[in-house]
């Protein structure tokens, strides 16, 4: 896979997994994103975005990185803008870092470009390092979970057909309403497998950190 990593504004806690999930990937950052260059020890790419939300000082650490200035009265997010530079550079897996975190508007704008994008077939990951989301669609999701890691179904339609295995809490072809609370906090027993007749929604996890 062509994996890209996009640093994004939320909030980031480096972690080994993180570190991980990151590790061969080509790095654009977007806007203030490129604040966790530094504590992740990266050096994007391409720096793309409105900067409106950068330090001079965060300017000046970086002048050596190519640099792709958008108008504050654009009609993307500067995440969005990094995800389609991207795709033009041939991208088939996407980290989100620093998707979640800081603003509910921009994070739940992040998780629903995450859905997006992986409605278009790109595999998508989006993290902060202790909190992991990865987008649900009709379909199978299968996630390498440590054991005994919490996580959410958190539906953003109504459900149909969901199925659960590999959980404390397994379901098989549920019906979940947009709204429930019913697949809220199951643990995993190792890898989780989900599967989905219809509908959509997105999976957060919280892995404990390595020792």
């Amino acid at each position: 896979m062509n994996k890209f990593v996009l640093l994004l504004g939320g909030s980031v806690t480096p972690t080994r997994r993180l570190r991980e999930q990151i590790a061969g990937g080509r790095v654009l950052a977007a806007d203030g994103g490129m604040a966790h260059a530094a504590a992740l020890n990266l050096v994007p790419e391409l720096w793309v975005g409105d900067f409106d939300s950068v330090t001079p000082e965060l300017l000046g650490a970086y002048p050596q990185v190519p640099r792709e200035t958008y108008s504050i009265a654009k009609d993307q997010t500067d995440g969005e803008l990094a995800a389609q530079a991207a795709m033009a550079r041939g991208a088939t897996n996407l980290v989100l870092v620093g998707a979640t975190g800081g603003q509910t508007d921009h994070a739940l704008a992040n998780l629903l470009l995450g859905l997006k994008l992986a409605k278009d077939g790109f595999s998508v990951l989006m993290t902060s390092g202790p909190e992991e989301a990865y987008p649900l669609l009709a379909g199978r999701l299968e996630l390498e979970l440590p054991s005994e890691t919490r996580f959410s179904v958190l539906p953003f339609s109504d459900l149909e057909g969901l199925s659960i295995t590999g959980a404390r809490w397994p379901l098989d072809g549920v019906n979940i309403p947009l709204g429930s609370t019913w697949t809220l906090s199951n643990l995993s027993l190792g890898a989780v497998n989900i599967t989905l007749h219809q509908g959509y929604g997105v999976v957060f996890s919280y892995p404990a950190p390595k020792p």
